[in-house]
């Protein structure tokens, strides 16, 4: 029994080379360095630290919020159960690098009767019954794997495991950012509406007005359906994001799995200024490789290339033992005695020799899948680039752009109140009064709408730089072209 166990465990030691190619991580086809121009902000020569989304939304709402929807995503929960059976299913791959020992105990009864003819022709019957018991531990068909077969599978399988360990990585960071995202809309939704609903409040004092005027016959009529356009169209207004603000609240209560209490909502987007930090992005885009999205691509591409050393080793001999020891005896109390015992061993070589080109269109379609990987993961590198520089270039210019717009709202301010003072004394016509209204009205909501893009942003970059998965992920293979 010891000599099957050590045979065991000697064959399964063979098994140490492979025929996969020796992986090359693919040189990224992106520039090494962001874009630069007046649209993009100044580089910055430092590394990009570690961050967790609470450095970024720094809200306390916010973060009780995404708390709250990382606990019941069920997306993220979908994308945890494919990480435990991608696991799973390794860990049943990698156990065929070892031979399956098997112990097992049976007993037999028989019983009969032998019927005997006499001299004198009388027939008699003689009872008779066999026992037999036996004991066995061994294993039986393991494969020997000298040519990497198999190790090359359970490569592949744990590569799709870490992969998918990536992606449920990036579904984390998809459900954070669109979470903050859903947030901050609510937030710019809720000032909007309270720019309509001043707008409808300041509206009805000026229908009010050019009805006095009316009626005293100062003003005429056309005054006063002129303000009640802008009354109109503020009513209008004020319904919709009515709509919208409920809306916004489904959408946000949908992501996060569970009611989101009146409390944690932010009451307007001016609410959530100062309350999100800046995202540091430094020059080496070589930093995208660690964006698990990029991970999950690259971990895709080793596993194609472990299925070339699958695909390989088919067209090498395989090799299967078999090995039983035990002990077999009519007695039961006689079993395990001294001179009971019993051994086999077996090998079986099988040599392909005509599989109607089986094994080169498996070889073929691991190098092909191998070349679509690499080219998916030079893709994912590509727009995760892309992403990245489209958040920096609206990073470089939302400053001067809400700069602008608050000058243009305090320039649009005094320009309406100075209108509305010189109509109340009779002095410009109405005309002029409603434009400059109509134009506050527009440059608020303008303004409302950039201090979303601005917070937005952020949210973008967070996501793009690859959000919480600021290290490496990965060991630091050379850059270079991956072999055929």
């Amino acid at each position: 029994m010891r000599r099957v166990l050590t045979l065991g465990l000697a064959a399964a030691t063979l098994a140490g080379c492979t025929l996969e190619p020796h992986y090359v991580r693919p040189t990224p086809a992106v520039p090494g360095a962001w874009p630069t121009g007046p649209a993009y902000p100044p580089a910055s020569a430092a590394a990009l630290p570690a961050v967790s989304y609470p450095d970024i939304f720094k809200d306390p709402h916010l973060q009780a919020i995404i708390a709250q929807a990382l606990a019941n995503g069920q997306d993220l929960r979908v994308a945890m159960a494919n990480v435990e059976i991608a696991h799973a299913q390794y860990v049943v791959q990698r156990a065929d690098l070892f031979p399956h020992i098997n112990a097992g105990v049976g007993g037999t009864e028989s019983e009969g009767r032998i019927a005997t003819v006499n001299p004198n022709g009388t027939t008699t019957s003689q009872r008779k019954s066999e026992r037999s018991y036996d004991a066995s531990i061994g294993f039986s068909a393991f494969e020997l794997d000298l040519f990497g077969r198999i190790r090359s599978l359970s490569h592949a399988a744990q590569d799709h495991y870490f992969g998918t360990e990536a992606g449920a990585r990036a579904a984390r960071l998809t459900l954070v950012g669109e979470v903050a995202s859903a947030y901050l809309t609510y937030a710019a939704d809720r000032s909007l509406l309270a720019i309509s609903e001043d707008t409808v409040a300041s509206a009805t004092r000026t229908v009010q007005l050019t009805q006095a005027k009316l009626s005293g016959g100062v003003s005429p009529r056309t005054d006063l359906t002129q303000a009640e356009t802008l009354l109109d169209q503020a009513r209008s207004d004020r319904a919709s994001r009515i709509t919208q603000v409920a809306q916004d609240r489904n959408a946000l209560e949908l992501l996060v799995g569970a009611p989101v209490a009146d409390a944690d909502l932010p009451a307007s987007i001016e609410s959530v200024d100062g309350l999100l930090g800046e995202v540091p992005a430094g020059l080496d885009s070589h930093i995208l490789l660690r964006r698990p999205d990029v991970v999950e691509a690259e971990y895709d591409l080793r596993a194609a290339n472990a299925q070339i050393g699958a695909a390989r080793a088919a067209f090498f001999p395989t090799l299967s033992l078999t090995a039983l020891a035990g002990a077999a005896s009519p007695a039961l109390g006689a079993l395990f005695s001294g001179g009971n015992s019993t051994w086999t061993m077996a090998a079986n070589a099988s040599v392909p020799i005509f599989a109607g080109g089986a094994n080169v269109g498996g070889l073929a379609l691991a190098k092909g899948q191998r070349n679509l990987a690499v080219a998916e993961y030079q893709q994912a590198i590509q727009t995760a680039f892309r992403e990245v520089a489209d958040a920096l270039a609206r990073r470089g210019t939302i400053n001067d752009q809400l700069s602008a717009q608050n000058d243009l709202l305090s320039a649009a301010t005094t320009s309406y109140n100075l209108s509305e003072a010189r109509y109340r004394e009779g002095i410009d016509p109405y005309l002029d009064t409603l434009d400059a209204q109509r134009t506050l009205y527009s440059a608020r909501q303008t303004l409302a709408a950039t201090r979303l893009i601005q917070a937005s942003n952020l949210v973008a970059l967070y996501q793009a730089l690859g959000g919480d998965q600021l290290i490496d992920s990965l060991p630091p293979p050379k850059v270079g072209t991956a072999k055929r």
